[in-house]
């Protein structure tokens, strides 16, 4: 029988997370010997939560929540054989995607299934996307909005940062190479998809045991314009200003002070090293 958890992050959703928790915990319970119900109001709490959750032992732990959720779950149960299951209900809701994890039946009738994850020098995991440049500023100022929800807020914020773009030196090594070159962004996929389901490292596979980067070199305002309608195809890998190659590992260096995001959340300013760990994760999906 299955012990599990939910772990419901209030504000997620603009507090869609807290109207339907009622009836998410409702629709798992049948199907599971023991459901507790966790209610987290900032991220200590929600990490502190869920960690205690896996180290008792936990079979299941159920997020209720968006991207930012779903990442303090994978700090919680990477490395454990605690499976993490996303009911999503944020903005982006791009690691749920990644593992076929749109609704609470996605989760009960799901498979489990393992991925690979990238883990940061910090020791911080990652399920999808870590970046740095036009994009960390975009994720920057797109958490900071409190309108529109949804992926039309990440466009938002890409309009918004043009304004201010430049590039930047940028040091790339990996276990077998490196190089420099002036970048304007730079991005290490474990999973395709970030900023609510841009597919900007689009072959990345979480099974493979590599990252799949993606560098833009320098771009002017309208080049990065005309190449921004590519971004949500992913076709913006056939343009001549876009480098992509597979690593294990990966550092970064340089850029003037970018901070890197990943999973949509603030990690720290470059210098940052991150290598993969296969199969480091289990979850629930279709």
């Amino acid at each position: 029988m299955t012990r599990a958890a939910l772990l419901v992050c209030p504000a997620s959703g603009k507090g869609r997370a807290a109207r339907i928790a009622g009836s998410t915990a409702a629709a798992l319970r049948p199907h599971v010997s023991e459901l507790r119900q966790l209610v987290a109001h900032d991220a200590t709490g929600t990490l502190s939560l869920a960690r205690a959750a896996v180290a008792d032992g936990l079979d299941l732990l159920v997020v209720l929540g968006g991207d930012g959720a779903a990442h303090l779950g994978v700090q919680a149960c990477a490395g454990t054989s605690t499976a993490l299951g996303i009911v999503p209900a944020g903005t982006g809701n791009d690691l749920a995607n990644a593992i076929g994890s749109h609704s609470v039946e996605d989760v009960v009738n799901g498979t489990r299934k393992t991925l690979d994850l990238g883990q940061l020098s910090t020791g911080q995991w990652f399920a999808t996307v870590l970046c740095a440049g036009f994009d960390s500023a975009v994720n920057e100022r797109a958490n900071a909005m409190r309108w529109p929800a949804g992926p039309r807020r990440y466009d938002l914020a890409i309009l918004a940062e043009l304004a201010s773009l430049r590039s930047a030196p940028l040091l790339v090594t990996t276990e077998s190479e490196s190089f420099s070159l002036d970048a304007t962004l730079v991005a290490v996929g474990n999973t395709p998809n970030y900023g609510g389901g841009i597919p900007v490292c689009p072959q990345a596979d979480a099974n493979d045991g590599l990252f799949d980067v993606t560098v833009v070199e320098h771009a002017s305002r309208s080049m990065l314009m005309r190449m921004l309608p590519t971004l949500r195809t992913g076709t913006h890998t056939d343009h001549p200003a876009v480098r992509t190659f597979r690593a294990r590992e990966v550092s970064l260096s340089g850029g003037d002070g970018w901070v890197a995001y990943a999973d949509g959340e603030r990690q720290e300013a470059l210098p940052v090293s991150v290598k993969t760990v296969p199969g480091a994760l289990t979850v629930v999906g279709r």
